[in-house]
């Protein structure tokens, strides 16, 4: 781990909190820019939302979603119309405060009017989400997943999810809410964050019991009760490949941003933390996704009243350490270009399954950036965060097979990747699911000035008239009333604006709104495809045009 001021490049730069967490220039980066916004509760269901709007039934596994405060008028008249057609019909809602982690400010409510109206909720907007009351039970228990997937690259998109996961308990046997155990947490809620204070809680030292498990030890149980575990494991794969396709238009927004095309810089990568929950039937729901998933391998445990130690956790530990050496070995800048030459590696490495070699040719470091979290890499690699100028870590030297006395090969000596390969692998059967992905890559092209993530009023003119959007029934006055009308909702709607302009996210509400106008008899997402290839065609034809003005 190298401190402030190294002025040495360094291969790969792991940051604690984001990708600002220091300034960088090459390499590769763990974060990716932009990412802590982009998976906040509203901004995610606000990305949910426009892919349930173009592929309802492809986007039923998250659950439907109020903004609170701006959409608490539109909250209470949607339930109220769903109770007048359903009397039957007795729901449970959750309030999960926009910036809250770790359970902070979650609550449970039977009807609109509970919602805690104090001054909190205009200085800390929330999402309301209706709230699963039929989740699977194991020891009459509710329970989470914790999944880990990375981002090995946004462009071309490259996604790994982590093949075991954490199990997550609640210590309180489960029972469908009512009005008297509405406030249960340890019942309801959980986060590991809470349940862990619960005198309930079970810290073991075997994965198969306890309150945190490792989610392969409860694939298990289900495959012996008979459950098509298989299908389970393509419905999650779908769910979070889904995920990341609606994440990744703002995501590309914030890197163009940050690192200009064109420009050298780092590049990133990033391991996410997603929550899922299994429903009765076994449908898994995505609860949320977060951008710094903890990486700690211990607990902490009271030894006397005020005096704690840190106690190894066999669970954490089987399924963290995993994650983190693999997502190593898939970055590792030099596995494509050092075959012949061998590793030295350090105590701390070798305890993540990396074991000794003859000593190596050089050596580059891998940087800890500033601010590193204590919770992220000190615990797995005390010392040197390290990687070698040297041979990958999936490569082996041909000698040392060859050789009976040599050291034996570093892929024999490690695992095999816990990390399985999703996307690019099952691209065809989700790429017609990226069109606001393609709507990202207008919005970009307009944007103008680099650096920014807003487009201006002649940006969006612009865009208009080269894609010869306009018509007698559509003025550019009333282009101008368009992005005037859009903008202006967009920036009052509370959240914190570095700069003014049409967001993203209206720009996608504009471009809909063109759609639906030029294509009315189509389906939203039909529409929305056709005017997609209507815009890439005329803007094609027109760079045509300027190349052969560029010749004559």
């Amino acid at each position: 781990q190298f401190p402030f001021g190294r002025r040495l490049p360094c291969d790969i730069y792991w940051h604690g909190v984001s990708f600002h967490d220091s300034n960088i220039f090459s390499g590769q980066v763990n974060k990716f820019p932009g990412m802590m916004e982009t998976v906040r509760k509203i901004t995610l269901s606000r990305a949910m939302r426009t892919m349930q709007d173009l592929f309802p039934l492809e986007y039923n596994f998250y659950p439907r979603s109020w903004i609170l405060p701006e959409e608490l008028p539109l909250f209470v008249a949607e339930v109220r119309m769903m109770k007048d057609s359903n009397p039957s019909w007795k729901p449970t809602f959750i309030v999960k405060p926009d910036g809250g982690c770790q359970g902070d400010g979650i609550y449970l409510i039977k009807d609109p009017s509970d919602i805690r109206l104090t001054g909190s909720i205009q200085s800390r907007p929330a999402v309301v989400q209706e709230y699963i009351c039929k989740p699977l039970l194991v020891d009459k228990l509710k329970f989470d997943i914790r999944l880990y997937v990375l981002l090995k690259s946004l462009e071309p998109l490259e996604i790994y999810i982590a093949k075991d996961g954490l199990s997550r308990f609640c210590t309180e046997p489960y029972q469908e809410p009512t009005l008297k155990n509405l406030h249960q947490v340890f019942m309801h809620l959980t986060n590991y964050s809470l349940n862990i204070h619960s005198g309930n809680f079970i810290h073991s030292n075997s994965v198969n019991t306890g309150s945190k498990r490792t989610f392969s030890s409860i694939l298990c149980r289900l495959s012996s009760r008979g459950a098509d575990v298989k299908k389970l494991w393509s419905d999650i794969i779908s769910l979070v490949i889904k995920t990341i396709i609606a994440l990744t238009p703002e995501l590309k927004v914030y890197y163009q941003s940050d690192i200009p095309a064109g420009k050298p810089g780092p590049t990133c990568f990033q391991i996410l933390g997603f929550d899922i929950l299994l429903m009765k039937n076994l449908k898994p729901i995505l609860l949320e996704v977060n951008a710094n998933p903890s990486m700690r391998i211990e607990h902490e445990q009271e030894l006397s009243p005020g005096v704690f130690e840190n106690v190894p956790s066999p669970v954490d530990e089987e399924v963290k350490v995993a994650v983190i050496r693999d997502t190593l070995r898939l970055v590792d800048p030099q596995k494509k270009t050092r075959k012949d030459t061998h590793v030295t590696v350090s105590p701390e490495l070798q305890w993540l399954g990396v074991h000794e070699h003859p000593p190596p040719v050089g050596g580059v470091p891998m940087a800890g950036a500033g601010g590193m979290s204590s919770e992220v890499l000190p615990t797995l690699i005390p010392s040197a965060i390290l990687c070698c100028r040297c041979q990958s870590l999936e490569q082996a030297p041909e000698a040392s097979q060859e050789q009976p006395g040599a050291a034996p090969s570093t892929e024999a000596a490690l695992p095999s990747l816990c990390l399985k390969q999703v996307f690019p692998k099952y691209a065809k059967q989700f790429s017609y699911l990226r069109l606001v992905d393609r709507v990202a890559a207008l919005f970009i092209r307009f944007l103008g000035v680099k650096g920014t993530t807003k487009l201006g009023p002649t940006g969006f003119r612009t865009f208009i008239r080269n894609c010869r959007l306009s018509n007698s029934n559509f003025s550019m006055a009333a282009v101008d009333i368009l992005y005037i009308d859009i903008t202006r909702r967009w920036n009052t709607m509370g959240i914190e604006h570095k700069e003014s302009g049409m967001c993203l996210q209206a720009f996608v509400e504009a471009f809909f709104c063109l759609a639906q106008k030029k294509y009315k008899s189509l389906p939203l997402h039909e529409q929305v495809a056709s005017l997609i290839e209507l815009c890439e065609c005329r803007l094609a034809a027109l760079r045509g045009k300027r190349l052969l003005w560029g010749c004559s």
